[in-house]
């Protein structure tokens, strides 16, 4: 075989590689792509059931307050339920946005950027908020269904026959909820345990999408 005969099987060869190659690489990016649609499909089903939550907290407060207007205190429960009720609407209909504006076709820097961005969101905006709420909320939520009795009962405001006792207990227990949530904060991140607690923040299904962008990265890497 003559020299020019060898140097064209060459670059014959060399471009089939290279279609072979693009071609692996694509199959591979869109069994990547599949496989983040299925780590984020759990988040979506999460986040659709917390907005239907959100909705029916919020739509008991409003009925609440509504129903009791004259007893400020009755009002302020429900006002309470209906704006904790419209957070747990709002920030998973904020996440759910985020996921919707993937382009799982898109570089995988690009991805991981927008990952990053529904990471920071879960941690440092829901979690937080959240974690402080929900660990109060059951106090009004106690309080409408005790004023519900006294509805059924005769009629009468709930918090005209509380006793001091019950107010001091009250009081105590939105202090110790919220010292138990900074305290579990505090003991977890002084035992190393920061990045787990991220983790669970974030939610598997973020965590599972970040490993499998990784394996992309490292596969164009190779």
């Amino acid at each position: 075989m003559e020299l020019d005969e060898m140097k064209l099987a060459w670059q014959t060869l060399g471009r089939q590689l290279e279609r072979q190659n693009a071609l692996n690489e694509q199959l591979f990016r869109q069994g990547q792509a599949d496989r983040l649609r299925r780590h984020l499909r759990p988040l979506v089903w999460g986040q659709s059931l917390q907005i239907a939550l959100g909705i029916v907290l919020m739509l008991w407060g409003i009925s609440f307050w509504s129903t009791h207007v004259g007893l400020w205190q009755a009002m302020a429960c429900g006002i309470a339920m209906q704006a904790f009720g419209t957070l747990a609407l709002i920030f998973p209909a904020r996440l759910l946005s985020m996921q919707q504006g993937i382009d799982y076709a898109a570089p995988v820097l690009e991805i991981q950027r927008r990952l990053a961005q529904m990471r920071a969101w879960r941690v440092k905006v829901e979690a937080p908020v959240f974690a402080v709420l929900g660990s109060i909320i059951w106090i009004p939520a106690l309080m409408m269904l005790a004023q519900y009795e006294a509805d059924r009962v005769g009629g009468f405001a709930l918090w005209q026959h509380l006793r001091p006792g019950t107010v001091v207990w009250l009081v105590s227990s939105v202090i110790v909820s919220l010292g138990v949530v900074a305290l579990a904060y505090v003991v977890l991140r002084k035992l190393g345990h920061r990045r787990w607690l991220e983790n669970n923040f974030a939610g598997s299904a973020i965590v599972k999408a970040e490993s499998a962008l990784q394996e992309i990265a490292r596969f164009e890497r190779e």
